[in-house]
């Protein structure tokens, strides 16, 4: 479902923002905001590089620099790697999804733009027992559970294909390329599925033939490795799961 035409002016859902905040300081808190400074950051990733979109490089913060790749591999017959600007040379979807939290706050009508995975794997070839996709991420975690320095998360290849899940590769936010806070350069946006599925800062996605727990789920068990949005904090203008 395409909402390109919809209202996207980017409020935040007063009633799941936090139990313990008031109405009135809620109002107080998002007035005058921008929607990238309402979708709170809830990450564990080290955040210590910038990202040059004009060269699509990775510059660390000593100083080193690395080009930027999107590695696509695993069950696929044919194993790519795309740069930067070939990420964005690829076709592009506009849509327009609410951002659901595990915690409990949304941020509603958030404009994406990116490809879709259709898309992508057009450009691969999976291989019949491709499953699932696990995605990683290129910086460290502050701790590395069950070894896992990086984070990572997987997705159902039938969902990545299905339209009416509306996953996309993001590549901008709001008419504006991802920044550092939000996943730059491409990250997942899977908006009927709870936050922490929508993996950032993505470097490589491996197809699978059985589901891989993601860094969450690694850390603790208490987030499922399926993390459908509960049916009442769908919108009834969006497509249920």
């Amino acid at each position: 479902m395409n909402k390109k035409n919809g209202n996207h002016n980017g409020k935040i859902e007063i009633k799941n923002l936090l139990g313990s905040v008031s109405f009135k300081k809620a109002i107080e808190t998002i007035q005058g905001i921008t929607v990238e400074k309402r979708l709170l950051p809830r990450t564990v990733e080290i955040k210590n590089f910038d990202f040059d979109y004009e060269t699509g490089t990775i510059v660390w913060k000593d100083g080193k620099k690395e080009p930027y790749y999107l590695t696509i591999e695993g069950l696929v017959e044919n194993p790519i790697r795309l740069s930067y600007n070939e990420l964005l040379s690829l076709p592009m979807t506009k849509q327009v999804s609410d951002f659901h939290c595990v915690e409990g706050w949304s941020v509603l009508d958030i404009e994406w733009e990116g490809i879709r995975f259709e898309n992508l794997f057009e450009l691969t070839k999976l291989k019949d027992d491709a499953f699932f996709a696990t995605f990683h991420s290129f910086p460290l975690t502050d701790y590395a559970p069950q070894g896992i320095d990086h984070y990572i998360e997987s997705l159902p290849v039938a969902d990545l294909l299905n339209p009416e899940k509306e996953i996309l590769l993001a590549l901008k936010m709001n008419g504006k390329p991802l920044d550092k806070n939000h996943g730059c350069p491409a990250r997942v946006i899977s908006p009927y599925d709870l936050a922490y599925k929508s993996i950032k800062y993505v470097t490589k996605i491996e197809l699978t033939e059985n589901r891989v727990d993601g860094w969450w789920t690694l850390a603790n068990p208490i987030y499922p490795p399926v993390a459908p949005v509960p049916l009442e904090r769908i919108r009834k203008k969006e497509k249920k799961r």
